[in-house]
């Protein structure tokens, strides 16, 4: 038996641990919310999905002054490397479920690929996806169809602009292209090639409806085919528009600024200004590959350039 100085001291004690245990700070949990938004596009579900993110050197990226570039991020509490996000869209209008893309896949490292878990964690199964729609064949944007050289949606048929096919698909380009070109054709075919030859790649080969409420329309430069989509439901609409922009901060006021990543940067530029006005004067919603996720909003002229109006954060009623 303890004494009642014992059985005191001992309940001191006790009491003095458990309330350290009681103000012990929670754990860390260091992860994110998976990387999913949805919203309606009149009757259609769209749900916007994260692939990751990317650092991106845009400073030795962009068309002009370096520290042009890294002054204007800067100002929009940016920096360099910038990360930058790579989205995807998944468009279900009742009848067919389509895919806008696919991210990176294993292309460009651990901070891409993440779209198949997200997908999931939205409530789909790949095999669940009926038609995939390639903006371009950029390993960024072809990367996920493909998992150690098997198809990741195998009830899926892939569609593209010809152009980008007959582009990056092509050995007798690939052999001529710089050394530090050739990547983009190896991922191109590594991740469209195991489609082709399931029958699975259909080529885009001029504008018009693929599905029902949703169309292809070519705007050229940024690659060979660079193929935008519009998504259309009981007179609302939403254009995904891939890569027609990459760095928002700099390229929303000075639309002419192009970046390296283009094939064409007359063309790119031509096809961004030609978009954004029509979208502009006419207020659509407008999604972008690279634009910060969840990449949705509109888009309003001011000055030479362009104000950027995220779309504001919505519940699904």
């Amino acid at each position: 038996m303890l004494n009642p100085l014992k059985r005191t001291l001992f309940a001191i004690a006790a009491a003095t641990a458990l309330a350290s245990a009681a103000h012990a700070a929670a754990p860390m949990v260091k992860s994110p919310s998976p990387g999913f938004f949805r919203l309606m596009v009149g009757d259609f579900e769209v749900t916007p999905i994260s692939d990751g993110t990317v650092d991106l050197p845009v400073d030795q990226l962009l068309h002009q002054k370096p520290e042009q570039t890294r002054a204007t991020l800067e100002k929009n509490f940016l920096k360099v490397p910038l990360e930058t996000s790579d989205n995807a869209f998944l468009v279900n209008t009742g009848s067919k479920l389509v895919l806008v893309d696919t991210g990176a896949g294993a292309l460009f490292g651990p901070t891409l690929g993440k779209l198949l878990q997200n997908l999931k964690a939205a409530g789909y199964q790949p095999e669940q996806v009926d038609e995939i729609y390639i903006t371009h064949m950029h390993g960024d944007h072809v990367g996920g169809l493909v998992h150690d050289g098997e198809r990741v949606f195998p009830n899926a048929v892939v569609r593209a602009g010809k152009a980008d096919a007959d582009f990056w698909l092509s050995q007798a380009n690939m052999d001529k292209a710089p050394a530090d070109k050739k990547g983009f054709f190896q991922g191109a075919m590594a991740s469209i090639n195991p489609y082709v030859k399931a029958g699975k790649f259909k080529a885009i080969e001029g504008n018009g409806e693929l599905v029902p409420g949703i169309s292809a329309v070519a705007e050229h430069g940024h690659t060979p085919g660079h193929t935008t989509y519009m998504i259309e439901s009981r007179g609302q609409k939403l254009l995904l528009m891939g890569d027609l922009i990459h760095v928002a901060a700099v390229q929303m006021d000075n639309p002419q600024v192009t970046i390296g990543f283009d094939s064409d940067e007359k063309a790119a530029y031509a096809a961004r200004k030609q978009v954004f006005d029509d979208a502009a004067k006419k207020g659509y919603l407008v999604g972008g590959a690279h634009l910060q996720f969840p990449g949705l909003g509109h888009l309003q002229t001011q000055g030479k350039g362009y104000r950027w109006v995220p779309l504001n954060y919505t519940q699904m009623r």
